[in-house]
């Protein structure tokens, strides 16, 4: 496996404009927006571009508010052939993850390659992977445990004109999910997870990742068709895991396989720094 970290530079819908002081300037579309980034503990490079933010999400007494000037309950932004929404929602973030387009592009063209291809995405959240491969020419299942995440990513799939009944969408708990796929003998070419540290399926099933990711992995050597060219994406932000441990799990699972790990980088448009924002590790058969 190949150690390598993968930049996220700006596009024309989006900028990572400074972070420091714990925050992160941020640009979606037209709107400027302060957001909490806790791996931002250097110094503000440019606190005089702060001032033009819309919006800024602050922690107060154990909850989150945003203050907003403008901004509206939705807008729509671009990355190449991909449309979504974005929002400012009571958890601080915005249905969007900037860090993953070069794994979108990756996605795109692994599945650009397979003939027929079934893709499953776990913990697929506002879809934009799901749409990337949908793009691309595979069937998908999406599978998320919030009734909201899946309206949305089902309203994202028609802006970016995916055809009707290309995505399947499961309101389900991963893990059981993928427990039943492999009592059923189903096999996909590829699978993309992102798990929470922390989190909760919609029959209230508890997900730790630290004791539910090696039985999800378990389920997902069975679920990964065996087939040359299927493809595995596990990505990570919040678990407070290293590169190297998920370099370990894949490469325990599928010690054959050729890949990359690292992590994931955004770069500031102000000063051509690079943000930490998450993990990943990823590989095809």
């Amino acid at each position: 496996m190949e150690y390598r970290n993968l930049l996220s530079p700006s596009w024309d819908d989006y900028e990572l404009i400074d972070s420091g002081d714990n925050k992160k300037l941020e640009r979606y579309g037209k709107y400027f927006v302060i957001r909490p980034e806790t791996q931002a503990i250097w110094e503000a490079s440019k606190p005089e571009k702060w001032l033009a933010a819309n919006a800024r999400f602050d922690w107060k007494e154990g909850k989150g508010n945003w203050k907003n000037n403008g901004v509206p309950e939705s807008w729509d932004l671009s990355w190449g052939d991909m449309k979504f929404s974005c929002k400012l929602t009571s958890f601080k973030h915005t249905g969007i993850f900037p860090e993953q387009s070069p794994n979108w592009e990756w996605l795109k063209e692994k599945t650009k390659k397979l003939e027929s291809p079934e893709v499953l995405n776990l913990f697929g959240y506002t879809g934009l992977a799901s749409i990337a491969t949908a793009k691309a020419g595979a069937r998908v299942t999406h599978v998320d445990a919030s009734k909201q995440s899946n309206a949305w990513a089902k309203n994202n799939a028609e802006l970016s004109d995916v055809p009707e009944n290309t995505i399947r969408y499961m309101l389900d708990d991963a893990l059981r999910f993928c427990e039943r796929e492999v009592r059923r003998e189903k096999v996909y070419n590829g699978i993309i997870l992102d798990p929470p540290a922390f989190g909760r399926g919609p029959k209230g099933e508890v997900w730790k990742i630290e004791e539910d990711l090696p039985k999800l992995l378990a389920s997902i050597k069975k679920l990964l068709s065996p087939k040359a060219g299927s493809f595995l994406l596990l990505n990570g932000y919040a678990a407070g895991y290293s590169p190297q441990s998920f370099l370990r799990v894949v490469e325990n699972l599928f010690p054959k396989a050729k890949g990359q790990y690292g992590e994931l980088c955004i770069e500031e448009t102000s000063t051509g720094k690079l943000l930490p924002s998450g993990i990943y590790a990823r590989i095809v058969i």
